[in-house]
């Protein structure tokens, strides 16, 4: 069953976008698979800031997010978070550490996401958020994850610091790649995985995101993997569809999203 649930506060967006992107894209699924999301925050207008000052906006909204998804994971259901940024995973990835300690980790992103505080050259929160789950450092949302459950999948613009770090701690990261989901599935083996997908890990162009990177994946191939993995899926994370930016009128974004992730989706009994 489908425990959808939805961020609408800002947490650390830059960009105004990506929380109408959410909210789109979660109101796109209740009405095709008759299910209603659980909304946390109150949207708010992006701004650059600090992570620090980020994080401290964030509170409530991540709190409230971690609370959802514990309760769906502890009551048997599939969580389904639709989030307006990376950063939302500070909620989620130390749930995902202490209820499904066996769990494989698929982080799908074009981003590895594993700066700290000491590393970023940007100060964005998102940047960060994997590294904290990992216990890197402290967000004050918990960690607990090991850094040899994730799997970063279409990683390939990653900071040299962050490479190290990486490195360091042993994270795998498969860029794009002949047989890249081979490769997943590989890895994967018969464990139960989280999924975690951010939309500029697909080549530009299909959904629109805030930091696209050339050479990404395509759509088709992110349904084929959770086709494959369908009945090892315990919950699925998507984050930041810019709702507005130009896809140079080749399809509707929230289409896409729900075809690509219609393979976890397809297969849930409605509550």
């Amino acid at each position: 069953m489908i425990e959808l649930i939805l961020s609408q506060g800002r947490i650390a967006d830059r960009k105004n976008g990506t929380i109408e992107g959410a909210l789109l894209t979660a109101k796109a699924i209740e009405q095709t698979y008759g299910v209603t999301a659980m909304s946390h925050g109150i949207p708010e207008p992006a701004k650059i800031d600090d992570w620090t000052d980020s994080l401290a906006q964030a509170d409530a909204t991540l709190r409230g997010l971690s609370e959802t998804v514990e309760s769906g994971l502890k009551d048997g259901k599939l969580p389904v978070m639709v989030a307006n940024t990376c950063s939302a995973s500070l909620a989620t990835l130390p749930i995902v550490a202490r209820e499904l300690p066996d769990a494989v980790v698929l982080w799908i992103d074009a981003h590895g996401d594993f700066n700290t505080p000491d590393t970023t050259d940007s100060g964005y929160l998102g940047g960060m958020v994997v590294a904290a789950a990992c216990g890197l450092w402290d967000s004050g949302h918990g960690s607990g994850l090991k850094a040899e459950q994730v799997l970063i999948v279409g990683g390939r613009d990653i900071d040299p610091q962050e490479a190290r770090l990486l490195d360091e701690h042993r994270v795998r990261v498969l860029p794009p790649q002949p047989y890249l989901m081979d490769k997943v599935i590989s890895n994967v083996g018969n464990r139960p995985v989280w999924i975690h997908i951010d939309w500029d890990v697909l080549e530009p162009g299909y959904i629109p995101a805030d930091y696209t990177v050339p050479g990404g994946l395509l759509p088709d191939d992110i349904r084929l993997l959770l086709s494959r993995l369908a009945p090892q899926i315990r919950g699925l994370e998507i984050a930041e569809h810019h709702a507005g930016n130009d896809t140079s009128g080749k399809r509707d974004p929230v289409v896409e999203i729900l075809k690509t992730i219609s393979p976890v989706l397809g297969q849930q009994t409605i509550g």
